[in-house]
């Protein structure tokens, strides 16, 4: 005798399909509408992602370049060894976040409303 049967398989289909659809919508943080520069965690600038700028953050390695283009942000440039924060590209997602840790400099983009990631949650 079948414990699951093909009406069971239909519901957890059905389930299936409602999660994965969901998720995009339910799990964002809308639209990144401005990008936030830290050095040493203090706020070094907040700026809007609706025109072209520059950005130069002097750490204790030397200078972090950011560059903002409207809807995106990337960190041009860091004197850190690993590059891991350059390498990390354009950022154009809220609560996306690039770190240049041996430099103190960290790069978020925010939207107006918070989404869920695993530190929220």
């Amino acid at each position: 005798m079948a414990l699951v049967r093909a009406g069971d398989w239909v519901v957890i289909a059905l389930a299936v399909v409602v999660v994965v659809a969901s998720f995009p919508f339910l799990w964002r943080g809308g639209p990144a509408e401005r990008v936030v520069v830290r050095l040493d965690g203090h706020i070094v600038g907040e700026y809007p992602l609706t025109a072209k700028r520059r950005v130069d953050v002097a750490g204790p390695l030397g200078t972090t370049v950011v560059e903002v283009e409207p809807g995106r942000a990337r960190v041009l440039s860091d004197p850190g060894p690993r590059q891991y924060c350059v390498k990390q590209g354009w950022l154009s997602r809220a609560n996306a976040v690039a770190i240049c840790a041996p430099n103190h400099v960290s790069v978020a983009l925010v939207g107006r409303t918070p989404g869920y990631d695993s530190i929220t949650f």
